[in-house]
């Protein structure tokens, strides 16, 4: 998640986690430890009780983190399951600018979409226009070569690991 992130846009995130484990906003919430009410009117308002916050992102595997502005641009690292996310969001073809926010640090998420342009048969433009809206200025040579150096994801690494997953599934 970006630095900035709004309340909506992190219980989105949030409630995409507790669907993807198979949980109901009342089992979600029952297993937090908040009342039903509690979730439903969060996602009306503007501002949250913190440890509230932290229960329903703990619940889902999610932690949340004060990062320096300046690394704010870039994941701590790439575990294995950010990694596998990755390469699922790579393999799917999927170019929704609001889903690849989702995923991680726009400056970074624009970066692999240049990654990705670059390879044969990629949609270079449309991978170019969403790494665009992700990071204005994202496919400038300048920017994308900042993206390289300061990546934590091994460019030639994940490369061979998304050829790979996409003769798997062809």
């Amino acid at each position: 998640m970006d630095k900035s992130t709004p309340l909506p846009e992190l219980l989105s995130d949030l409630t995409a986690r507790a669907r993807a484990a198979g949980l109901s906003d009342a089992r979600w919430a029952e297993r937090a430890g908040v009342r039903k009410e509690t979730l439903s009117r969060l996602r009306r308002r503007g501002n949250c009780d913190l440890a509230t916050l932290l229960q329903l992102a703990a619940t889902v595997g999610a932690r949340l983190a004060v990062q320096d502005a300046e690394s704010a641009d870039m994941p701590p690292g790439v575990d294995r399951e950010f990694e596998a996310r990755l390469l699922r969001l790579a393999a799917s073809g999927d170019i929704d600018a609001a889903t690849w926010h989702r995923q991680g640090p726009a400056f970074f998420m624009a970066g692999l979409a240049v990654l990705l342009a670059a390879r044969p048969g990629a949609d270079r433009p449309r991978l170019l226009a969403l790494a665009e809206q992700l990071h204005p200025g994202a496919s400038r040579p300048e920017v994308f070569s900042r993206w390289l150096r300061e990546s934590p994801l091994r460019p030639s690494r994940f490369l061979a690991m998304l050829d790979q997953e996409q003769r798997r599934a062809a």
